[in-house]
């Protein structure tokens, strides 16, 4: 590479955002680039461990304790204490939990602005990436392009022929939209107004109506299969730029136990996992666990920051986390929440799924995966062990649908998102570069 770039990236501080960077950055990073990530404290010498250099970013006064705590401990909490939430229905959500939460994105983002601004002036990037659900306007003012990343559901982009976003609710029945875009307006109008006036007092231009991220700088990358994909119901313009999939090649291998490997004839080899964050309800947790004690059935966990306090069954073996990228390949059947990463993992290597959402997007991917039967949505903390069950024997059975999963996995990895979307950073920063030359 004659041209070396400095590349800043600057994920939200929970492990989807940051893992998709990751995969990006590497890619970058072996091309010769500088990659720099800016990340919340928390996430001090995770990155650096990468290869990246890290640039660390408070946002909020930092806690007595705060050194000792583990990447994305902050949000990790957060979930846990915000766990009867999720019982409600999405839109019961909206004032009560989603709000809440927009806020407190919005407050580090207003925390960290000063920070964010100095960081930038030091590191003089020749294109800045933010994966996030709120700008950061020192990103956008830069004077370098600006690249935003959409690692949610799609659904985020908003249309009118597509269901709301965070909302689970079905494209087949947009009745029931409009009651649930009107109380996202009703609850969220004064929060966008304050934070987009903000945003605008910052030297940024004003965002899209209820919306907390642009839309108008150098590309905007959303990740998501073409299988699964809204654009026939809301096509986007060339700003947009699909990545299939952007699985990351930096995990670790995994090995399965020899406790798994001598498996009854006909049974399947399972990946269970509600993301670092869902495993924080140890109760769900647990309970997921004890329906699945006594199917023939084997099954890999992901069991998330409060492992020590769950009891895997005979017919299990897990750790508190993962390489979920090298696990996924050897199973049958990923057991997910639903998060972006997991269910565009899942359909990279072409697996089918059972899905509990808990939050945000995951209603929406498991919404979309069950309506397009590539796999089947349950209600969280209402199914029973026996539909939990049926649904993995049900899946593991249907031989037509893995042969089907099978091939768009294959086309999926074909198109190869990641070399896309480090390859569309790249070519924006060096027409950039070239242009000030």
């Amino acid at each position: 590479m004659s041209e070396k770039l400095t590349v800043l990236f600057l994920p939200e501080s929970a492990y989807g955002p940051t893992n998709q960077c990751i995969g990006l950055g590497d890619v970058l990073l072996k091309r010769g680039h500088r990659v720099v990530f800016v990340s919340e404290s928390s996430w001090a010498g995770k990155l650096a461990a990468l290869g990246f250099e890290e640039r660390l970013l408070d946002l909020a006064a930092p806690e007595p304790t705060a050194s000792d705590e583990d990447a994305g401990q902050f949000w990790t909490e957060f979930i846990a204490e915000t766990a009867p939430e999720f019982r409600k229905s999405t839109t019961e959500q909206l004032e009560t939990f989603i709000k809440p939460t927009y806020q407190a994105l919005i407050d580090g983002a207003m925390y960290a602005e000063p920070t964010l601004r100095q960081i930038v002036d030091e590191v003089r990037p020749d294109v800045l990436v933010e994966d996030n659900v709120v700008l950061f306007p020192a990103l956008t003012t830069s004077g370098a392009p600006f690249v935003r990343i959409v690692s949610c559901n799609p659904l985020e982009v908003p249309g009118e022929g597509i269901a709301p976003r965070l909302s689970g609710l079905a494209q087949d029945d947009p009745a029931a939209w409009r009651p649930y875009r009107d109380e996202f307006e009703r609850t969220h109008k004064d929060m966008w107004e304050a934070f987009n006036t903000w945003v605008v007092e910052q030297g940024a231009r004003p965002l899209p109506y209820l919306e907390f991220m642009p839309c108008d700088g150098a590309a905007n990358l959303y990740v998501y299969p073409q299988e699964a994909d809204y654009v026939d119901e809301r096509p986007l313009d060339d700003s947009w730029h699909r990545i299939d999939s952007s699985v990351r090649l930096t995990d670790e291998q995994y090995v399965i136990p020899d406790t798994l490997a001598d498996r009854p004839d006909g049974s399947g080899l399972v990946y269970v996992s509600l993301g670092s964050l869902g495993g924080a309800d140890v109760d769900l947790m647990q309970r997921l666990v004890d329906a699945l004690a006594d199917s023939r059935h084997r099954f890999i966990v992901s069991m998330g920051p409060q492992a020590v306090k769950i009891r895997l069954a005979d017919n299990m073996a897990g750790a508190q986390m993962l390489p979920q990228t090298n696990v996924i390949p050897q199973v049958d059947l990923v057991i997910s929440h639903g998060g972006n990463n997991t269910t565009t993992e899942a359909l990279h290597f072409g697996k089918p799924m059972v899905l509990l959402p808990l939050f945000w997007d995951q209603y929406d991917n498991a919404q979309r995966m069950h309506e397009l039967g590539f796999g089947i949505r349950l209600k969280t903390y209402e199914f029973t062990p026996k539909e939990l069950n049926d649904a993995v024997d049900t899946l593991l059975g249907d031989a037509n649908l893995r042969g089907r999963l099978d091939q768009i996995g294959a086309h999926i990895r074909h198109r190869d998102g990641l070399t896309k979307g480090a390859g569309i950073v790249e070519q924006i920063g060096l027409a950039h570069v070239r242009a000030k030359a």
